[in-house]
């Protein structure tokens, strides 16, 4: 019998959240808003917008806000004919790489699946490798590859996979590959699994043979069955479900393809909200703290960019071992368990670096680069992982299909542009001084009028009272001050006007 459980809570129209909880411990979180569409995994005919060989890649128009961005090495050469004319199939250039320019021409239409969201200025990036995702299978429309998920090691398993591969009726240029859910199950599973799949297929190519570029020709299942569908396993003992009509979707979804966990989902009926009831809504606040308390005293700070996440292990309160060598290595145990899981929780992508505690000893450097793997591991992203340095620092690059949680939850702050920080009272009325100043050197100007928000007038009328007043005896001209409250801590506004009013530009 599993031990986790997983809370689906769509009492909120607007949002739909999935938690994974294990032993009162949240180990996986998913969020949509439906103000916001989700892309990625759909299908799309797209038209070529340009073709740039400078970065050998094209941007595709698809009916989106931004044109995607699709590589060369996303091409596949049989779906790029149709662009790019006769003959263009995957030709190389003198240095071995695939040429954009002979792949794909602009104007042509291309069928092509959504990899990852628009992150920042970038938009989404494409694929024409189609993948569909079933729950024991992916089906890969053009390819003839079968294979078994390395996720899956025990080799006399994979070994079972491939045989049972080898009798299944797959359609011609079509590659399958065996999922992690698939341990375990016979034959009868796939099949069923395929049939679906491959009617799938047909249906977006009659869609896609039909419409006129741009267009949607498949949407990926929405949150709530996409994670069911990606995520469950026999380790969740339970289902809870909080909206009695997603609970009727779930079940139908699970009679479909799991006939035999049916039984494990139920509706939360509750009085308290079901996040609540189990603790998620607490740990969910924690988690959008930069600082991660560990549970032996030491913490993680988490700074995040738009490429870069960097993470510092720091010993914090951690006072229990004489030896300095030793507090590090447990600290840094603990560390490395938690930064895989704030990884996965907060969805963190591009490049990770990590700063351990310094540690001498290289065999406790291994064990904490092990301990740090085997955690990401678990992880359903994709990632890379290179070995520890001599300053203990790791590098890693994870998967990132779509935004971070932060991202979803938060937008960046209008006063400080997302650094965290302002300019302090004094900084903007020694600003606001040499504005003035400059604008009394100019002889049309009759009359000065500075509006900034109260901090910065209480500084200007106290402490900077002598030098305005000595200015305006030099200049025989009148400053004057306007402490508006409705104006953000780092605004500031000079106007400079003639004798008869009007404004002059300095």
């Amino acid at each position: 019998m599993g031990k986790a459980l997983m809370l689906i809570n769509v009492v909120e129209e607007e949002e739909a959240r999935v938690a994974v909880v294990e032993e009162n411990r949240l180990e996986d979180f998913y969020l949509e808003r439906t103000s916001r569409e989700q892309i990625v995994g759909s299908m799309f005919k797209g038209k070529v917008v340009s073709v740039q060989p400078s970065i050998e890649a094209a941007f595709v128009e698809f009916g989106y806000e931004r044109h995607g961005f699709l590589h060369a090495s996303d091409v596949k050469s049989s779906l790029a004919e149709g662009s790019g004319g006769k003959g263009r199939k995957g030709e190389r250039d003198p240095r071995g790489q695939r040429s954009i320019a002979k792949l794909l021409r602009a104007g042509g239409e291309v069928l092509v699946q959504v990899t990852k969201e628009g992150i920042g200025d970038k938009g989404p990036a494409l694929t024409t490798y189609l993948s569909l995702p079933g729950r024991y299978l992916v089906l890969m429309p053009g390819m003839s590859l079968r294979g078994v998920s390395r996720r899956i090691q025990d080799e006399e398993e994979r070994r079972r996979l491939r045989e049972i591969l080898k009798e299944l009726d797959v359609p011609p240029d079509t590659g399958i590959i065996v999922r992690t859910a698939g341990m375990g199950r016979d034959r009868k599973a796939f099949e069923r699994d395929l049939d679906y799949l491959s009617r799938l297929w047909k249906t977006i190519k009659r869609r896609a043979a039909g419409s006129a570029a741009p267009a949607l020709v498949y949407r990926e299942s929405d949150q709530v069955i996409r994670v069911i569908r990606d995520v469950f396993t026999e380790d969740i003992r339970r289902v809870l479900v909080d909206s009695p009509e997603v609970f009727r979707r779930v079940k139908e979804f699970l009679r479909e393809v799991m006939p035999h966990h049916v039984r494990k989902v139920r509706l939360y009926e509750g009085d308290e909200p079901l996040f609540a009831h189990y603790g998620v809504e607490e740990e969910l606040e924690k988690m959008h703290s930069r600082t991660v308390i560990l549970p032996c005293g030491g913490n993680i700070v988490i700074e995040q960019t738009e490429a870069l996440v960097a993470v510092d292990v720091n010993s914090g309160r951690f006072k229990k071992e004489r030896d300095a060598e030793e507090s590090a290595f447990k600290i840094n145990l603990e560390a490395a368990e938690e930064i895989a899981r704030q990884m996965r929780l907060r969805d963190l992508g591009g490049v990770v670096i990590v700063d351990f505690i310094d540690m001498e000893d290289t065999s406790r450097r291994a064990r904490v680069e092990r301990t740090l793997h085997e955690a990401l591991a678990r992880d359903k992203a994709r990632f890379r992982m290179l070995k520890m340095s001599p300053f203990c620092i790791v590098e890693i690059t994870r998967q990132r299909r779509r935004q971070s949680l932060r991202q979803s939850i938060y937008i960046e702050c209008p006063t400080c542009r997302g650094t965290g920080q302002i300019k302090s009272p004094e900084t903007i009325a020694l600003e606001t001084i040499r504005k003035v100043r400059a604008g009394l050197g100019r002889s049309e100007v009759a009359r000065v009028e500075v509006d900034v928000p109260p901090a910065v007038a209480n500084y200007l009328n106290n402490v900077m009272r002598s030098r305005l007043r000595e200015l305006e005896q030099q200049t025989n001209r009148q400053v004057l001050i306007h402490a508006n409250p409705e104006r953000g801590p780092a605004e500031q506004e000079v106007v400079f006007s003639r004798q008869d009013g009007a404004r002059v530009k300095v």
